[in-house]
């Protein structure tokens, strides 16, 4: 721990990139261990609960947790519309319809492996990235965490989950407008919470996702209709502000810069 605090202490920005080149690599290991056993997300639960425990240790140590987020909202649920739209992207990974698409031992795995990139992708790239760039440039720190969230998912092709070119390159075109609202959940209501459970369990229910009878145009359509979902949200989120950003006290200046 003494060497992440001092890192941290010199450079805030190369401790969330070098939190960044670690999840990408180590997961992706996890990944093609779990292909090579034959037990999927074996490997990948393993490194992430290890990682997940690491980084909540660090920050419960440190005192870090409201400085980044892992506590209770500072925003009203009105405000922030109820999260309604979240709801409606939960869903999308059942559009198709529902299958099982690995055994019981294998569904569990998956699913406690997803919750574990939930929490890690949205600590990293928003309590972590986003964080330690805001202060500086608010809009960069906005735009440079949801485009390297995005551009993330393209690991996926190297990483032995057997993702296809047009899937995955959807997935990243989505992914980064999902990106881009979950910071501005973030910014506007300084808790991580909510962005931890809605993407633990957009990717959780992946594994019940009947992918198998989705063409190509079905699969367009869907990425259209996530990115057009999570990007007005944000953009509502941004522009609905009106110096009522959780952080008014510091960042008025910001808030309207967004508006």
């Amino acid at each position: 721990m003494g060497i992440l605090k001092k890192l941290y202490d010199k450079s805030k920005i190369w401790f969330a990139v070098a939190w960044i080149i670690a999840y990408c690599v180590l997961m992706s290991v996890g990944d093609t261990l779990s292909s090579r056993i034959g037990i999927n997300k074996s490997v990948t639960l393993a490194v992430g609960i290890i990682l997940s425990a690491i980084l909540l240790l660090f920050l419960k140590k440190n005192g870090l947790f409201v400085d980044h987020g892992l506590c209770a909202p500072k925003a009203s649920a009105r405000e922030m519309l109820y999260y309604a739209p979240i709801f409606i992207m939960l869903s999308a990974n059942l559009w198709y319809g529902v299958t099982l698409n690995y055994g019981v031992p294998e569904s569990l795995l998956y699913v406690l492996a997803m919750f574990c990139v939930g929490f890690l992708e949205e600590v990293i790239f928003r309590g972590l990235l986003f964080e330690a760039m805001r202060k500086d440039n608010v809009k960069a720190a906005i735009i440079v965490s949801s485009v390297t969230f995005g551009i993330g998912h393209i690991i996926n092709l190297v990483n032995g989950s057997g993702a296809d070119l047009l899937p995955n390159l959807l997935q990243v075109v989505y992914a980064t407008a999902a990106g881009f609202m979950f910071v501005m959940m973030y910014y506007r209501s300084k808790s991580l919470l909510v962005c931890i459970a809605a993407h633990g369990v957009f990717n959780a229910l992946s594994a019940f996702a009947d992918e198998a009878v989705a063409t190509n145009k079905m699969r367009i359509l869907t990425a259209v209709l996530l990115t057009v979902i999570t990007g007005s949200y944000a953009l509502y989120l941004a522009l609905s502000g009106k110096g009522k950003s959780a952080e008014r006290s510091d960042d008025d200046k910001t808030t309207e810069e967004l508006r």
